[in-house]
């Protein structure tokens, strides 16, 4: 199989060497040219047709996000890669640059790592982001999750607790699901998007000025009420526990799994320790395989979980895993995932709410999901 062509973009000659030479030294990759500016990024495209393009948010004339806008409209399907800086501007601007369609993004090495260290972060962490958006292996296959022996399913219970789980192209998929939820949505919500820190605070204070729902980031001791949606906080695992007739969050910062923290498995163990039966998970885009093996705890405690699709999925890693791994209740195109989970959530609900209400939060949620 052919490398995979990556034109990078960046006005700074010490970060194209950088990329350049940490690319250069993978076979799966292989740097088909480099770009100063927005400008010669967009004329060289039709030049070296490239698979990935990684761009620089920080440029003189052309802006980053100036520049994807233009990549967009003439290649929509291109894969894009942001480099942003780990600062409240630079992660202010990588989501701005996820929700005008970049595929993905990495935080540029600090000035104070070495060159070895720069060199390592670009390789471990970029190569695997490249070779997945551009379609190919490199990530381990679902069939290599081990399996969590899953009993009979009891008959479906009332739903107590949504879990989310998501990670490249999350942001958006988000933004896409939560906003679609009612305010009187009955359970609450915890999310797990791979983010660093600074970016999840961001992610959950833009997510709230879209969503009828109260959103916010993680704080431990937090107790979950309906109606309300916790992001995890970046580089924290977020789990839940009960203190007697409540159930708060608990913040750690346990080693990584799955290469993760925050770990959509730490979560998803979690809520099905708690809830039991009472448990909708939801997996949806990212790379790798994050999730698999908490939503088969989450079915082996008789709860359900839904998983987006691959033709809507950025990458289909972590949903993927979950199906090869025999835990999807059912895989449902992105823009039905919101009504999906709200009939799930009413339906052990409808004496509760009367039928007609809970057929009006259905209603409602589609006709708000439209006039967005």
């Amino acid at each position: 199989m052919p490398p995979v062509r990556v034109l990078v973009v960046d006005d700074s000659v010490v970060v194209r060497k950088l990329v350049g030479d940490a690319l250069a030294a993978r076979a799966e990759v292989q740097v088909a040219g480099t770009a100063s500016s927005g400008a010669l990024a967009l004329a060289k495209i039709p030049q070296l047709n490239p698979d990935v393009i990684t761009l620089d948010i920080e440029m003189p004339g052309l802006n980053g996000i100036q520049t994807l806008i233009q990549i967009r409209k003439l290649y929509p399907k291109l894969p894009v890669i942001m480099f942003s800086t780990l600062t409240e501007r630079g992660a202010a601007t990588t989501l701005e640059a996820l929700a005008q369609g970049a595929s993905d993004y990495m935080t540029k090495p600090s000035n104070s790592d070495s060159l070895a260290g720069a060199m390592e972060q670009v390789q471990r962490e970029l190569v695997a982001k490249i070779i997945s958006l551009a379609g190919r292996k490199a990530q381990p296959a679902a069939s290599s999750v081990p399996t969590v022996a899953t009993g009979k399913k009891s008959p479906r219970q009332p739903i107590n607790i949504l879990a989310i789980g998501t990670s490249t192209g999350g942001p958006n998929a988000l933004a896409e699901v939560l906003p679609r939820l009612p305010a009187e949505f009955p359970v609450p919500v915890v999310v797990v998007q791979h983010m660093p820190p600074l970016f999840t605070r961001l992610l959950a204070e833009r997510l709230n000025t879209q969503s009828p729902l109260a959103v916010e980031e993680a704080e431990s001791g937090a107790k979950l009420e309906p109606g309300h949606v916790w992001i995890a906080r970046g580089d924290y695992h977020m789990a839940v526990e009960r203190r007697g007739d409540t159930v708060v969050l608990s913040l750690n910062q346990t080693p990584p799994e799955n290469s993760c923290r925050p770990a959509v498995d730490v979560l998803f163990r979690s809520v099905a320790r708690v809830y039991g039966a009472g448990v909708l998970g939801v997996v949806m885009t990212g790379m790798g395989s994050d999730g698999a093996r908490g939503a088969q705890h989450i079915r082996e405690g008789g709860g359900e979980v839904l998983v987006q699709d691959e033709a809507s999925s950025v990458v289909w890693g972590m949903p993927g895993a979950v199906v090869s791994a025999g835990a999807a209740d059912k895989i449902c195109p992105l823009p039905e995932i919101s009504k999906e989970v709200i009939q799930r959530v009413t339906s052990g609900r409808t004496q509760a709410l009367g039928v007609s209400r809970a057929n009006q939060i259905t209603d409602g949620a589609t006709a708000q999901g439209t006039t967005r």
